[in-house]
């Protein structure tokens, strides 16, 4: 199975990762890990991402993509692939399926899962986290003892939030219609218990 998740911030993403690679047997790719890896191992393409990290700007799509290459050559992913995180834009998605085509290899499909935005801002700036046990609970769906002393992240307020959703809109939400006139794309309702929304990602990849 080769496959990307796309989706905006909150939709569960991860956790959805976390359970097609196990029901397929295939590495999580994310271009963080990546770029950690690379770097730390001192190659030519970590050197380079290195200049701009360190710089504190964002790495450039090429060095990405070698990276990306360089990962799909690896041995567990011979079986396929979770792309989770990346391509974020479809000048991205247009270097991987260039990418993909040199390595003789293609897609088996794309899978969305679609949260409404209003939705994904209760389910983030609900989270709070207790000071003394790191505990992270919900104010509406998991709600702390009376005695948690609670803290509101910076990642979850809702300026923060809002944010992020704009970001995904403006720069990957466009991968949307790009895969979907190839063909690839698979929507997922992500409004559910994880469970059901977990079923529903392996019926769209055609899972039993």
């Amino acid at each position: 199975m080769r496959t990307i998740l796309i989706g905006p911030p909150g939709a569960g993403k991860g956790t959805q990762a976390k359970f097609i690679c196990q029901q397929y047997g295939i590495p999580q790719i994310s271009t963080g890990d990546m770029l950690r890896a690379h770097k730390a191992q001192g190659t030519k393409l970590g050197l380079e991402a290195a200049k701009f990290m360190n710089a504190g700007a964002l790495v450039p799509d090429e060095v990405v993509i070698g990276m990306v290459e360089d990962r799909l050559t690896q041995p567990d992913a011979a079986k396929g692939f979770l792309f989770d995180g990346f391509p974020r834009t479809v000048a991205q998605a247009e270097s991987l399926d260039a990418t993909l085509a040199r390595l003789g290899l293609k897609l088996d499909g794309v899978v969305l899962i679609e949260v409404a935005d209003d939705l994904l801002v209760r389910r983030v700036c609900g989270r709070r986290t207790d000071r003394r046990s790191g505990q992270i609970y919900h104010l509406e769906y998991n709600p702390p003892p009376p005695d948690a002393d609670l803290v509101l992240r910076d990642d979850d307020r809702e300026e923060t939030v809002r944010a992020r959703l704009k970001a995904y809109h403006d720069q990957t939400a466009p991968l949307i219609p790009y895969y979907e006139q190839r063909g690839l794309l698979r929507r997922v309702d992500g409004v559910g218990e994880m469970d059901e929304v977990t079923k529903r990602v392996l019926t769209a990849l055609g899972a039993s």
